[in-house]
């Protein structure tokens, strides 16, 4: 993990994350939609010691800028051998729930666009037989819940997603990571009740470091806690789960 394409590189779990991976002096290629926060994003890494950053800016949830995307990356940083994937929206439920259109903004964003990216940049490391997939989903992707089904559905098709990327890729030495977060304190959630389960972003950052790091991790939760969250909350049976407000 010298090389490092980030997907998504302005989201706060990102920034922190490339802020660990500039103290250790790694080369990465950072793609956002704002340019501007981009420029910003890698004047700051550069002087936290990253070797080489590298910025394109395009709206990563339009299909249509994909293969640019690939192209760019191909040509200005094509011994890269990780690909992080951190963007994502996380509309009101409440909306939602009401509205075809904003349901399939939630879907395009988190599972179509995700998935669409990921398939174009699997085919060129499993050309090369090497190289690591690493993508942050969400532990709302583990069972159907009433206050976020809209984006857990989503987050549930890119884990199904990951898993059978993960089988494909296996011949080809290429690992495929699942980053499960629970909620986290950023932008994304600022107008939720945060309580004690909110994670620090730092400290989530730290862990998707650590799995990076460690070649044989396929999935994790961040942080820890929530696998044993959610192992609990699989096992409780959808004639009661359905009348559960969580």
């Amino acid at each position: 993990m010298e090389k490092i394409v980030i997907l998504g590189a302005t989201s706060e779990i990102a920034q922190q994350t490339q802020r660990l991976l500039a103290g250790q002096q790694k080369e990465m290629l950072l793609v956002a939609r704002s340019a501007d926060r981009l420029q910003s994003v890698a004047a700051d890494l550069r002087v936290r010691g990253a070797k080489q950053v590298i910025e394109y800016a395009c709206d990563l949830a339009d299909v249509s800028q994909h293969a640019d995307l690939v192209s760019f990356v191909l040509q200005h940083f094509p011994e890269f051998d990780t690909v992080l994937l951190a963007y994502g929206t996380l509309l009101p439920q409440e909306k939602c729930r009401h509205s075809v259109e904003l349901s399939l903004s939630e879907w395009q964003t988190n599972f179509t666009s995700a998935a669409a990216l990921l398939t174009l940049f699997a085919d060129v490391l499993e050309q090369r037989g090497a190289g690591c997939i690493a993508v942050i989903t969400s532990v709302a992707g583990d069972r159907g819940r009433s206050s976020n089904y809209v984006y857990g559905a989503a987050k549930a098709g890119l884990n199904a997603f990951l898993q059978g990327l993960r089988g494909r890729l296996h011949r080809s030495k290429v690992r495929v990571l699942t980053i499960k977060p629970g909620p986290v304190k950023t932008p994304m959630t600022s107008d939720m009740p945060q309580g004690g389960l909110f994670a620090d972003p730092v400290d989530v950052a730290a862990d998707i470091c650590g799995a990076l790091e460690n070649g044989r991790k396929e999935m994790i939760y961040t942080p820890a806690r929530w696998r044993y969250i959610m192992g609990a909350i699989n096992l409780v049976p959808e004639k009661i789960f359905k009348r559960l407000s969580i």
